[in-house]
C-alpha cells in the first residue's frame, strides 16, 4: 500500500492536519459516532486510529471522571500533537490489527475515519470486536462514496489533471469503503454478525478556496508529493475546479456524507 492507501502523513503534516483539517472535516463527526455507540458516564473507550485525537478529546467528555479513554495509532506524528492535549487521556503507539490489549477490555470502543486505511481491514475488525466487553459496543465511520461528496471529486479531477492518477488516489483513498454494499461485505468477512449502518449529511467548511487547497496539500499525505512548483501551479488552478463550492462571502462550503457502522456485542 502506498502512502496515499494507508493515509500516512509526516510529523509537520499532523500540526497542520489538527489545525485546518479537523475543524474543516472531522469536528461534527465525534459526537454522532458517540451517540451511536451509547456512550455514558464511567466508561472505558478506545479510540482506533486516533489521529491527532480528535473523537478521544470528546469521549473523555462523555465519560466524566470515573471513567476512561484510550487512543491509540500507528502514526508517531499524529501522536505527538495528540500528546499535547491537557486531558487525562492515555495514548498508544500500536497498529488496529494487532491492538496491545486483553479481550474484553472496553465497554466502547470507535473508529472514526480509519478504517479506509488499514492493511487488513477485517483483521482490524476483529480486534474491535475482541476488546469489547460483552454488552459493549463498537462504532466505525467512514466516508461515503467520492461521487457524493463532489468537493473532493472535483480536487480528484484537477490532481488528475495536473499531475497524475497516482497523485490523485491522495484524495480517492479516504472514499474506498464508500459503498454500502461494501461495507457489509467488509463486516461479514469480519464476522461481525449483526451490524447497523446508518448514513449522515456532513459539510466540510474551509476559510477559503486557498486555505482548502492549503490544507489538503500541506496537512495531508500530498505534503511529500507536490513541491514548491506544484503547489503554485495547483493554487492557480484550483478557482476553475473549485469556484462552484464557494460562499458569497468567500468561504468554502460542500457535502461530505459517511456511513456509522455499529455492532453490539
Amino acid at each position: 500500500m502506498s502512502e496515499h492507501d494507508t493515509g500516512q502523513v509526516a510529523a509537520s503534516a499532523a500540526e497542520i492536519y489538527e489545525e485546518f483539517f479537523v475543524p474543516a472535516l472531522f469536528g461534527e463527526w465525534p459526537a454522532r459516532v458517540l451517540s451511536a455507540i451509547q456512550i455514558g458516564a464511567g466508561h472505558r473507550v478506545l479510540d482506533i486510529a486516533c489521529g491527532t485525537g480528535v473523537l478521544a478529546r470528546a469521549a473523555v467528555r462523555a465519560v466524566g471522571e470515573s471513567g476512561e479513554v484510550v487512543g491509540i495509532d500507528i502514526n508517531e506524528g499524529m501522536l505527538a500533537v495528540a500528546r499535547s492535549c491537557p486531558d487525562a487521556i492515555s495514548w498508544k503507539t500500536g497498529a488496529a490489527e494487532a491492538l496491545p490489549f486483553v479481550a474484553d477490555s472496553f465497554d466502547r470502543v470507535a473508529s472514526q475515519f480509519g478504517l479506509m486505511f488499514f492493511e487488513d481491514r477485517a483483521q482490524a475488525i476483529r480486534e474491535m470486536l475482541r476488546v469489547v466487553r460483552p454488552g459493549g459496543m463498537a462504532g466505525v465511520a467512514v466516508w461515503a462514496s467520492l461521487e457524493d461528496t463532489p468537493g473532493y471529486a472535483a480536487v480528484a479531477e484537477m490532481l488528475t489533471e495536473l499531475f497524475g492518477s497516482e497523485v490523485a488516489k491522495s484524495v480517492e483513498a479516504p472514499y474506498c469503503l464508500g459503498s454500502t454494499s461494501v461495507l457489509k461485505a467488509l463486516f461479514e468477512e469480519a464476522g461481525a454478525g449483526e451490524i447497523a449502518i446508518r448514513t449522515a449529511d456532513g459539510k466540510a467548511r474551509f476559510a477559503s478556496i486557498e486555505s482548502w487547497i492549503y490544507t489538503d496539500v500541506r496537512g495531508w499525505t500530498l505534503a511529500g508529493v507536490i513541491d514548491d512548483e506544484g503547489y503554485k501551479e495547483l493554487r492557480a488552478k484550483a478557482p476553475e475546479y473549485l469556484s462552484r463550492f464557494v460562499l458569497p462571502d468567500g468561504s468554502v462550503e460542500f457535502s461530505t456524507p459517511a456511513h456509522i457502522v455499529t455492532i453490539a456485542k
